[in-house]
């Protein structure tokens, strides 16, 4: 009897933990909200943007911080590099992935959840991307999704395995396909900064993050002047990763530890159902797809599984006469755990 009570509460417990994470502002009118748009600058440095404004980002920082709320304690605390920063963005979820392109994020996508309940066709929810690798936050490696609602995708210069293209091209993409189809849930990925970083070039870097705030600057513009997203539209803008610090690991044109230039990053939101201001909170990228799901009214598995990296120490067998020379071998295996959805809506947006 005490184990089934035990079991009893734990299940009690995950119940309460997920509501608490997840569920939306109880004072929350009707929300206003059709349209919702997720803009990843990849891979600037906060030291390159918010921290210098209005410098680099005259247009985000001054023209449009205004209009809505801006958070700078804001952090991609998990795995800072490409796939897994804009699977944590769609899914909730922090998981260490394949950042090449050839591995699905383990649970399904806001975009996944989205069609499935509405019904809606493919077209109605969008990945525009300049990194043709993100083509990946379209499925999922969950057998009851894979290959289910998945939303249309606009990745790379023709599609997976063609390559990266300019982000000018990818932003001509995706006011097109928002001119044709009107859609209800779109990523936009921009990989200026973080290609040109990537390559060595700090002055096409920063020139990439000039570009990116411009282009932010005219997609705002552009949904306020059609009447299909004025006033129903809500637009996210954020990055999936920042850089090293100067003096880690190769400085600004490298990423992927845990250091403050690689784990800051900042959110700007601007929409009809959100206050204006700073939000002083700590929140992650993780939160992120509660608030989309908050926002377009639809609901999110509150049991995902995240995979982790179990690194083992294995025994190598080798000759006795060697035995004093031997060394053992590092194996590295992917464990999966099963936990409540650890993300949670930002409350402090809303009106």
């Amino acid at each position: 009897m005490k184990q089934v009570i035990s079991i009893a509460s734990l299940i009690v417990l995950m119940i309460t933990s997920f509501i608490a994470c997840t569920s939306p502002p109880s004072d929350t009118k009707q929300l206003l909200t059709e349209h919702v748009i997720i803009v990843v600058i990849d891979g600037s440095r906060y030291s390159e943007t918010w921290d210098t404004t209005p410098g680099l980002i005259p247009n985000m920082s001054t023209n449009l911080k205004g209009k809505g709320s801006f958070l700078g304690n804001f952090y991609n605390d998990a795995y800072t590099y490409t796939n897994s920063g804009h699977a944590a963005i769609t899914t909730g979820v922090n998981q260490p992935i394949d950042n090449d392109g050839d591995e699905f994020p383990a649970n399904p996508s806001i975009f996944q959840y989205y069609l499935k309940k509405t019904g809606k066709p493919a077209t109605s929810a969008w990945i525009v991307s300049s990194k043709d690798k993100l083509h990946i936050l379209a499925d999922t490696k969950q057998e009851e999704w894979q290959g289910a609602y998945q939303p249309s995708i606009n990745c790379g210069v023709n599609g997976p395995g063609s390559g990266y293209r300019m982000d000018s091209l990818t932003l001509v993409e995706a006011k097109r396909v928002l001119t044709t189809h009107k859609p209800n849930l779109m990523l936009i990925n921009f990989m200026e900064p973080d290609g040109y970083a990537h390559a060595g070039n700090w002055d096409n870097y920063l020139r990439g993050i000039v570009r990116n705030d411009r282009y932010v600057m005219q997609l705002w513009e552009f949904l306020q002047e059609d009447p299909a997203f004025h006033k129903k539209t809500t637009l996210l803008v954020t990055n999936d990763h920042g850089r090293h610090l100067d003096g880690i690991n190769g400085g600004w044109m490298e990423h992927g530890d845990k250091c403050a230039g690689c784990e800051q990053i900042f959110l700007l939101a601007l929409g009809p159902d959100f206050k204006k201001g700073e939000v002083a909170a700590r929140y992650t990228l993780v939160d992120i797809a509660p608030t989309v799901a908050h926002l377009l009214q639809f609901e999110m598995d509150s049991v995902v599984v995240v995979p982790r990296p179990d690194t083992t120490v294995v025994e190598l067998a080798m000759d006795s006469t060697v035995v004093g020379a031997r060394k053992d071998s590092i194996q590295v295996e992917m464990k999966t755990d099963t936990t409540i959805l650890q993300g949670r809506v930002i409350k402090e947006l809303f009106k």
